[in-house]
């Protein structure tokens, strides 16, 4: 999840500016139910995790915005009030098949800190806005880019051009003129995210009056439009390919601006399309939800005035009730989801609310909102009786053997990354790997295949307690996209070896009522184990597992200086041979 730290004192300010008191300790006690996990809450710093499903939270701007309505049962405010800049923007239509999106939007008058230092901090804070926002809402810039402009250095009106890969400028960080092709060739950002422009032989730049670039997105901006202490003007532009990630993105960048005392001025665009609009919008997004589904789902009827009080606290408004679909506002996007002759609830909710996709969403919020230690008290319907899963017993067992040798069970995370996996334990990917599209870091890119890295990285994370630590894992794995167990030990003793292991093995065997079984040797560089000490374990010739010494080359990754050994068990192979004496 993202994480952002947000000194006190900015939120004191921005709730003062709009007549509230801030208190830390209230927002530490309260501010989890809207959908966050505060990992820290002291007088001078709010760090603060992120759901991914509200990246409006992502600055400390637009989090003050949002706590002040869940708090303080502020007056929502679902649009975003502008008035007219004056400026236009026009869209090639060959931009059609090259990056289709493209938004704008000015914000005048910002105040910005009096000091240095405030103004650095001011700077890095919408920047880092911006990057979050490219992450959350662009995906890697592919759906939506923002780019932000000093105002005062442009001479609107501004067009949106299709050009060839040998047009030059000065782009942000340089000194002179590059090419589109150099910048997709050697700029740093420009290797970053070349793959963004992949096959296309025109590309997007936006220019001013005087032909200036103010950016050629989705890459980098041009040098002379850089924000600086002294800019209080400031011109947003948003390009990609989704309509609503761009919407939103744009609107909160403005609104992150607003909150520092800016006024908002919408932009004339001409689309790639012809056509003629107006951006950001003024007004929030109408959504049309069947009463009976806030019933369904929160098990009870709300009042008018209990969907009011929610809604507001989670940013939204109720203007109503209609009867029929065809009474409804022709803009709601949930027209689908209600039938003809229900109730339907006329809600608005903020248009960067990205998180709002169907009337269940708004359900949720009323939840929220209203607090879910209120919503009365329900029993079940019909009554089931559980059953046991197949390998409940072998689990048990399981972890009642290796309790009784002195391991302590952990749970690791099932993420994991391609070196822990294989490069460092010398493992080979024999089975498909499932990949994570769009992964928060690089520890975290892999569904795991193996246990043994999480029990090591335990392991060098508690190196400084004493000796010896024993440690086991009755874990799922993916192999092949398909989930499985598997059970793998640990453990970090001084005069721990092969014979140690080999004889928890028996001792493990013994506990489960195996009588025939045996070790084969393995090959050397299979795996973590050293050279000629570790084993393959068979049970009935049906291979279950290995065990064994770790290699020191292994340990010394993780900086552990300790004689290691462990082993790693299929638990469905396992259950295959072992006999249930229940």
């Amino acid at each position: 999840m993202p994480t952002i730290s947000v000194p006190q004192a900015l939120l004191a300010e921005l709730m003062a500016n709009h007549g509230y008191t801030h208190d830390h300790e209230d927002v530490e006690h309260r501010l989890p139910l809207l959908g966050t996990d505060i990992d820290g809450c002291t007088p001078e710093t709010l760090d603060i995790e992120i759901f991914p499903d509200r990246p409006d939270l992502l600055s400390g701007e637009t989090l003050a915005f949002a706590m002040r309505n869940f708090l303080h049962d502020a007056e929502s405010q679902p649009g975003m009030a502008s008035t007219p800049s004056g400026l236009t923007m026009t869209v090639d239509p060959e931009l059609k098949s090259v990056r289709p999106v493209i938004y704008g939007a000015v914000v005048r008058n910002v105040t910005v800190p009096n000091d240095s230092e405030g103004r650095e901090a001011f700077i890095k804070a919408l920047m880092d806005h911006q990057e979050k926002l490219h992450f959350a809402l662009g995906r890697g810039r592919q759906r939506a880019s923002i780019g932000v402009h000093d105002l005062e250095q442009l001479h609107p009106p501004f067009r949106v051009e299709a050009v060839s890969s040998d047009t030059s400028f000065v782009p942000l960080g340089e000194t002179k003129p590059m090419s589109i092709g150099d910048i997709l060739q050697h700029h740093p950002k420009g290797t970053e995210y070349a793959h963004l422009l992949d096959g296309m032989e025109r590309f997007p730049l936006i220019l001013d009056q005087a032909n200036d670039v103010l950016s050629f997105p989705p890459i980098i901006n041009g040098a002379h439009t850089t924000v600086t202490h002294a800019t209080k003007d400031f011109f947003i532009d948003v390009t990609g390919w989704d309509t609503r990630a761009c919407e939103a993105a744009l609107m909160l960048v403005c609104l992150q601006l607003r909150e520092r005392g800016g006024e908002v001025q919408s932009v004339e665009i001409t689309t790639c399309d012809g056509d003629t609009i107006t951006m950001p919008s003024t007004e929030g997004q109408r959504h049309m939800v069947p009463e009976e589904l806030v019933k369904h789902l929160l098990g009870r009827t709300m009042n008018d005035q209990e969907i009011v009080t929610a809604l507001t606290r989670m940013g939204g408004r109720l203007h109503g009730r209609v009867n029929a679909p065809d009474e409804a506002p022709m803009s709601s996007q949930s027209m689908a989801q209600a039938s003809r002759g229900t109730h339907l609830l006329d809600i608005e909710m903020p248009r960067w609310r990205f998180d709002v996709l169907h009337p269940v969403d708004i359900v949720e919020d009323i939840a929220i909102g209203h607090g879910y230690e209120d919503l009365g008290q329900d029993w079940p319907k019909s009554h089931l009786t559980a059953t046991a899963r197949p390998d409940h017993q072998l689990r048990r067992r399981l972890r009642e053997a290796f309790q009784g040798m002195g391991f302590l069970q952990i749970q690791s995370l099932t993420l994991s990354n391609m070196e822990d996996q294989f490069s460092k334990m010398r493992w080979k990917p024999n089975h498909d790997v499932t990949h994570i599209t769009n992964p928060i870091t690089v520890d975290h890119t892999v569904l795991r295949q193996h246990l043994m890295p999480g029990l090591i990285r335990l392991l060098a994370a508690n190196k400084h307690h004493d000796l010896p630590q024993r440690v086991y894992e009755l874990g799922t794995v993916v192999r092949n996209h398909i989930n499985t167990d598997r059970l793998a030990f640990l453990s970090a003793e001084r005069s721990g070896g092969f014979a140690a292991v080999r004889g928890r093995i028996q001792a493990f065997c013994r506990d489960l009522g195996i009588i025939s079984w045996r070790a084969e040797p393995l090959e050397a560089n299979d795996g973590p184990w050293l050279a000629g000490r570790g084993a393959k374990l068979f049970i009935d010739d049906t291979w279950v597992g290995c065990f064994g010494e770790l290699d020191p080359a292994i340990a010394d990754q993780y900086e552990l200086n300790v004689p290691l050994n462990g082993g790693e068990i299929d638990v469905m192979a396992l259950m295959g041979v072992v006999e249930d004496p229940v």
